[in-house]
């Protein structure tokens, strides 16, 4: 017998016992012998003395079947039902889960379905297979191999400025002066420039809701917390909205789901989400299997994701983590507020330090009230990622639906802005570029912007403000700049140059008076409001609530003041919506504690990110909220109550969004039938 090896009952992991705890469960050794008790592990190859007729899984008699079925012996003498031991065998390591020794005569593990899903299921069905986590391996290289679907072949076309309809095949890129006049007599500082960005779109409109432009498949880590606060209902949700994501994957799709409380624990290889592989049921047998208890340990699931994707042996073109917490880290981070250090939860390679390839996005969700805001936003922000507060738990599907409907439509990567200012004495002074990182050369001549990644649809308004120098008496027309971009096309994943349209404004004898571009209006009022929600939550945390409620009631008047909102501007509507709201949630420490502070940092992510987050409106149900919604001419996200950035949400997600309101809609029918059949039989 080998006495440096012990089995714990409770999840069946094989623990060397110069570990201090169960490397699947995280429970401490002393625990194990004291509740569990510690059993000798056979040696490979050697005979099974006193437990060789006990299943190494269930401990259930072999002889007997109990409960299991009939037995399998491996090559190292290690005893298994079928039944519990089919759920790792029949994945791409087959190994024994127990020891890890490799098995060469397999019996066949394959779902076997020889009914199509029209045809009537057999008379007697076996009960659904258990789902059994085997042991992780030191290195997570056991992913599945990705799908190379073939490249597709056209006639692209490259280098000129494509047309911004969702039908086009390059990413569109305009300007917009702020005036289309210059008297040529006098210099003009801060001239405001806008660069419109939009990505192409999926077609889907024009094919009936079948895409015609193909999307990359992506290798997504869901990191779930199963602390003791997320029992009953809160986990119930959970299960059902990681349902949704599983469906919604496709074949050459894979992930990975990775829980966490006081520990973290992979649930599954990054499998492919293929129906015929088995990946999707995997998956959903690691969701059901989830159960709540224990501490919050936001660190080490992250490090356990950053692992995932580190290992990984293949890759697919687009990677992203979705964490979701109701708690607040006490192991990383205990220390919480001002002196709280949230730098610490994030890997260092999901961090972007400008080196390099961009690293895989998190985005975070607070779930609930009780989450810690700051912490979740901080590890958003520096890996790229968005934040959202799911105050409505019943709202969690909605929210990942709006999040997998932007992952799944991704378009362009490693897009990045190029501004030249071809004509002498023009320069750039500054570049509005929010979250986004941005360079502005020495002499002023020309400046970058680092976009990154954009979903199809996706738009990015940059404003650029300028130095614009006299001009000669012959001049009539100035040329401000001329904008490119170069960034990698997700169909054919070739690097892709497209030129925009030229900046320039007319240079008469003497001053015209002229309109204000209306987009260059609307997106000054946007970065205003952007500054005064960042101005209102630095006076929220040193507890000035009535200077925060101040600084948003007025920034809410000056939007409601501007040109565009009085033009009925669906953007500005919505953004004197979303001020007054905030005003409301920071008027005092208790609201501010309690929801204030995470509305407000989800709004400012959305708004830095130029990217849709899920936030809840308090009080937007019922037919009173959707007359109103009407009559601003602004779009309801939710039916629940569940908002996002309206001028953000991208056609994908808003089909993704459809698909969840559907599918609960169809649960909900569903359970309440359930419910009349019980009772009938009842009475």
């Amino acid at each position: 017998m080998n006495l440096n090896r012990v089995q714990h009952g409770a999840c069946g992991n094989a623990i060397m016992q110069s570990l201090s705890s169960c490397t699947i469960c995280q429970t401490s050794l002393t625990a194990i012998s004291s509740a569990c008790g510690q059993r000798p592990i056979a040696k490979p190859g050697a005979a099974m003395e006193s437990n060789s007729s006990t299943c190494a899984i269930c401990n259930g008699d072999m002889r007997r079947g109990g409960g299991g079925g009939s037995g399998f012996t491996a090559d190292c003498s290690h005893q298994f039902h079928y039944r519990c031991v089919s759920g790792s065998l029949a994945s791409s390591r087959q190994a024994c889960p127990l020891c890890s020794a490799r098995c060469r005569d397999l019996p066949s593990f394959r779902s076997s379905k020889s009914y199509t899903p029209s045809q009537p299921p057999p008379a007697s069905r076996a009960p659904a297979q258990p789902f059994f986590r085997p042991m992780e391996p030191r290195v997570f290289d056991d992913d599945d191999p990705v799908l190379r679907a073939p490249r597709p072949l056209g006639d692209r076309q490259y280098g000129a400025a494509s047309a911004t309809s969702s039908g086009s095949l390059a990413v569109a890129l305009s300007t917009h002066c702020e005036y289309s006049s210059l008297a040529r007599d006098a210099p003009h500082e801060n001239f405001a420039v806008l660069v419109h960005a939009r990505a192409p779109g999926t077609g889907s409109a024009a094919t009936g809701g079948a895409p015609s432009r193909a999307r990359a498949p992506i290798d997504l880590v869901t990191v779930l917390d199963v602390s003791g606060s997320m029992v009953g209902s809160k986990l119930a949700l959970l299960k059902q909205a990681m349902g949704f994501v599983v469906d919604s994957l496709g074949p050459a799709d894979r992930l990975c789901v990775v829980s966490f409380s006081s520990g973290a624990n992979r649930l599954m290889r990054l499998a492919r989400m293929s129906e015929s592989d088995g990946g999707k049921d995997l998956a959903k047998r690691a969701v059901q299997s989830l159960a709540a208890g224990g501490g919050t340990n936001i660190g080490a699931a992250l490090r356990k994701a950053a692992k995932v994707l580190d290992d990984r042996l293949h890759k697919n073109a687009v990677a992203s983590v979705i964490l979701l917490s109701d708690g607040q880290d006490t192991y990383t981070v205990p220390r919480r507020g001002r002196d709280a250090n949230y730098d610490a939860l994030v890997p260092p390679s999901f961090m972007y330090t400008g080196a390099g390839d961009r690293s895989a996005p998190v985005h975070t969700f607070g779930f609930g009230t009780d989450h810690d805001a700051a912490a979740m936003h901080t590890i958003a922000e520096a890996t790229g990622g968005t934040f959202s507060f799911i105050e409505n738990e019943a709202d969690i599907q909605d929210a990942f639906a709006q999040c997998i409907g932007g992952l799944l439509s991704v378009a362009v990567q490693e897009l990045r802005v190029d501004i030249a200012c071809p004509q002498s004495g023009v320069r750039v002074r500054s570049v509005n570029s929010g979250r986004y990182r941005s360079h502005i050369n020495v002499d002023g001549r020309s400046a970058s912007i680092d976009v990154g990644e954009l979903y199809a649809d996706e738009e990015r308004r940059f404003l650029l403000l300028m130095d614009v120098p006299r001009a000669r008496s012959t001049t009539d027309v100035t040329h401000l700049m001329q904008v490119s971009c170069a960034y990698r096309d997700m169909v054919t994943g070739r690097p892709t140059n497209v030129d925009g349209e030229d900046a320039v404004v007319l240079r008469p004898s003497r001053a015209v008076s002229l309109e204000r571009s209306a987009e260059v209006e609307r997106e000054r009022v946007r970065l205003a409001a952007t500054d005064g929600i960042a101005a209102a939550r630095a006076a929220a945390e040193r507890g000035a609530h009535e200077e925060a409620a101040e600084i948003l009631q007025s920034g809410q008047r000056a939007v409601a003041r501007s040109a565009a909102a009085r033009a009925g501007d669906s953007m500005c509507v919505e953004l004197s919506r979303d001020l007054q709201e905030m005003s409301t949630r920071v008027a005092d420490r208790r609201r501010y504690e309690l929801s204030g502070r995470a509305y407000m940092l989800a709004g400012l992510s959305s708004h830095a990110q130029q990217r849709a987050t899920s936030r809840q409106m308090s009080g937007d149900s019922g037919t009173t909220r959707r007359t109103a919604e009407a009559a601003l001419g602004t779009t309801v996200i939710s039916t629940t109550g569940a908002t996002a950035s309206y001028s953000y949400v991208t056609p994908a997600m808003m089909d993704m969004l459809d698909r969840s309101r559907r599918s609960r809609e169809m649960t909900a029918l569903s359970q309440q039938r359930s419910k009349e059949r019980r009772r009938s039989a009842h009475y």
